[in-house]
């Protein structure tokens, strides 16, 4: 039986509408990257961006564009950023040893150190600051780090705050990390490329609220709008910061109409019509569809959760969003030994090795509070609750005879 109740490194299951989609603006061919050569996609693409910032509950008269997907959504947003904090022209100069200072916590995507990289800064300007038991950022870490830079003579650009984990699925406390940006005067990210249209829910958790007060923000419609790769998106509140930070005007560009030219938002030229298939959806599905979908994947997620929490054999980590995060524990093992913590670090790793390979289900890694986890990430809308009354007994079906074949090859420790 496939199960499919997790994706891996959050990839939907992605919607057949959205399928026509690609097959339609691939026959069509359009090249969205000057309204001239493509008046109608460009049209549709804004359009989208303001039914995404709407869901989102961001101002709807952003900059935004379609991108690839997260990694590029955020970068998008960084270039905007350094852009907007500099005090000279750093397009023309270079940084010239400006030494800005990017703050995100330790949970924070790696898109962020590809982004300190091409954007000149160096992966050393970013600050990792740590996070509290629930694996939040620590604000108070975070104000402490700001003004250590301050007092070093570095200046502190912007702050990233993370709608949703990769690992777990964790909120920031966005709304009490715009106040201090604000105070500060740094740029305020968003990274809700997975978890930011959350913020769809009529019960919403209160910290995505802190979305729309946000100067910039990254989502991917090919995670929980469940539309094919690729497609992130982009969202800029002050649609001339991405001019600023990306539009060149040579001679031998003249398109000669006042429109929306997507070259100038972005560092592509030549641009897919990536926008159809979420435009489709949006049509289909509606905002109330969404919700229901984002919804009811949520719900399955509490209820793997809780499901884990009665088993015997299975230790539930976290569970935030659509991400549940647990371990196999054999029934017999002494918890609070090194060796033991060793050991279950070992077979849970292989033991997900082996749940991949076996093709009964497939789930993904976290490591939560130090502790190598099994993951699942819920972002499909098929899967259903029988989905997740199957995947438990394969876990644990398989975690013991794995344990058995472990211990009988080398036992790290015995029970007392």
């Amino acid at each position: 039986m496939a199960i499919l109740a997790s994706g891996g490194y959050i990839t939907s299951s992605a919607a057949p509408i959205g399928a026509l989609g690609e097959l339609l603006a691939a026959a069509v061919n359009p090249n969205v990257g000057a309204w001239l050569l493509s008046p109608t996609a460009s049209e549709i693409e804004g359009q989208t961006i303001r039914w995404v910032a709407e869901m989102l509950r961001y101002p709807v008269d952003c900059g935004g564009l379609f991108v690839s997907g997260g990694n590029m959504a955020n970068l998008v947003c960084f270039l905007a950023a350094r852009q907007a904090k500099v005090p000279f022209d750093v397009r023309t100069k270079g940084m010239d040893g400006t030494r800005l200072r990017a703050y995100c916590s330790k949970e924070t995507h790696t898109w962020i150190q590809k982004a300190a990289d091409i954007a000149g800064m160096g992966t050393d300007a970013i600050r990792w600051i740590p996070v509290d038991d629930e694996m939040k950022v620590d604000l108070t870490a975070l104000r402490e780090q700001i003004l250590k830079d301050i007092a070093a003579g570095d200046r502190p650009a912007l702050t990233v705050g993370n709608a949703g984990s990769v690992s777990t699925g964790t909120v920031d406390p966005l709304p009490e990390l715009a106040v201090l940006c604000r105070e500060f005067g740094l740029w305020f990210h968003v990274d809700g490329a997975y978890g930011g249209m959350a913020a769809v829910l009529s019960d919403a958790a209160d910290a995505l609220a802190g979305l729309r007060e946000a100067d910039s923000v990254a989502v991917d419609p090919h995670k929980w709008l469940y539309a094919p790769l690729e497609a992130g998106c982009a969202l800029v509140r002050d649609s001339e910061k991405l001019r600023d930070a990306f539009s060149y005007h040579p001679v031998y560009y003249h398109f000669g109409v006042e429109a929306t030219n997507y070259f100038d938002l972005g560092p592509q030229n030549s641009r897919g019509f990536r926008a159809l298939k979420v435009w489709l959806a949006l049509q289909k599905a509606g905002r109330e569809g969404y919700e229901r979908m984002i919804s009811d994947d949520i719900c399955l997620a509490r209820a793997l959760f809780e499901r884990i929490s009665q088993s015997p054999e299975l230790e539930a980590l976290s569970q935030s969003l659509s991400i549940t995060t647990f371990r196999f524990v054999p029934t017999d093992l002494v918890l609070g030994d090194d060796k033991v913590a060793s050991y279950l670090d070992e077979l849970n790793l292989e033991l997900l090795t082996r749940l991949q390979a076996s093709g009964e289900a497939y789930l993904s890694n976290a490591v939560v509070h130090g502790k190598f986890a099994l993951r699942a990430c819920i972002v499909n809308f098929r899967t259903s609750l029988t989905d997740i009354e199957a995947l438990l007994p394969i876990i644990v079906r398989m975690g013991k005879a794995l344990d058995l074949e472990m211990r009988s090859r080398s036992l790290p420790t015995e029970a007392s």
